[in-house]
């Protein structure tokens, strides 16, 4: 992860030493409709597994450099004994620090915070007897922290990559 960071630092200062000087006072980052598909850790069965994501936010600017953004996002396991789908729905708040890192117009980076809770549905096989029991409720708090960047392709489309603990994501930005 270190490594990751210093890496994304370090185009950062690269990229902005050959491009012109950039304020970035004015920029907006709300209005945006990130769609990502990614990864996940799932401790199941005594063993982590990824497990495949699919994600969407649209944020909103709230303050300078600050975007909330309203979130769900899907991700499913399955082994012999269970099949678990867990829809985790919240609010993704968004630092952009860009200024700090003096970044260039065609980056931006953040760290963010997601609130939610976790919707579940698990169904367990109970071997050959073909009953099935399903549980469907709400599941614990959501709560996630990840560091992030995105890459305007153009002012509409950029490329993002989010990187968590739990879940990260690579997508595109619409704006």
């Amino acid at each position: 992860m270190k490594k990751l960071i210093i890496l994304i630092i370090a185009i950062v200062f690269i990229n902005n030493s050959s491009n012109a000087q950039y304020t970035g006072s004015s920029e907006k980052y709300g209005n945006t409709l990130n769609i990502g598909l990614g990864l996940g850790i799932g401790n199941y069965a005594y063993s982590a597994n990824v497990i495949p994501v699919i994600h969407a936010n649209y944020e909103f600017d709230i303050a300078k450099a600050f975007t909330l953004a309203p979130f769900i996002t899907v991700y499913s396991y399955r082994d012999n004994s269970y099949h678990e789908t867990i829809i985790p729905i919240g609010v993704k708040g968004s630092y952009y620090f860009d200024q700090i890192v003096n970044a260039g117009p065609k980056w931006d980076f953040y760290l963010a915070g997601s609130l939610g809770v976790a919707i579940k549905k698990i169904t367990y096989y109970n071997g050959y007897d073909a009953q099935n029991t399903v549980y469907n409720g709400p599941g614990a708090l959501y709560l996630d922290f990840s560091i992030g960047t995105e890459y305007h392709i153009t002012n509409k489309l950029g490329a993002f990559l989010d990187l968590s603990g739990g879940i990260s994501t690579i997508g595109i930005s619409i704006h």
